[in-house]
């Protein structure tokens, strides 16, 4: 199998507007993060793209609505969230579970972020590699790759 994508979804492929409650599929105002199309449209003629996000009050089904808003469904081969997995990022079964249900190793999946604490850590304590998307240039040393566009992990 090629190499996994994961990407969380708030703030990172969508933006997460302040106010806004409910599931993002029924949100009046639904965005994509700027580069988003551009960049999953070319990472997925290469890797498979995955959704791994935290979201408490939606399903899968409820998640790929959202991303059907947005034209980004296209580009994804599924979404991973507390509802089909049982748990979520801070629970160390998360990652291992999505590596088993894809039936891959964790070095080939890369999980990209724009939480330190809830993406980037736990991905990279279960061995896959991780990327923060440090969208707002968030000056910190870290030992980890980032970036602060989308655009940058083309």
């Amino acid at each position: 199998m090629k190499k996994v994508y994961l990407f969380d979804w708030g703030d990172t492929l969508m933006v997460d507007h302040p106010g806004s409650h409910g599931k993002m599929c029924d949100w009046q105002t639904v965005n994509a993060v700027d580069g988003a199309s551009d960049v999953l449209a070319l990472l997925s003629q290469f890797y498979s793209i995955y959704i791994a996000t935290n979201a408490d009050n939606s399903a899968a089904v409820d998640i790929e609505k959202a991303f059907i808003r947005v034209g980004l469904a296209q580009y994804i081969s599924g979404y991973f969230c507390k509802a089909n997995l049982g748990c979520g990022k801070a629970d160390a079964h998360f990652y291992p579970s999505i590596i088993n249900l894809l039936g891959v190793k964790a070095k080939q999946v890369t999980m990209v972020g724009d939480s330190v604490d809830n993406d980037v850590l736990p991905a990279l304590k279960a061995g896959l590699d991780a990327v923060w998307f440090n969208r707002l240039s968030i000056e910190i040393e870290t030992e980890f790759k980032q970036v602060k566009t989308l655009r940058e992990l083309c």
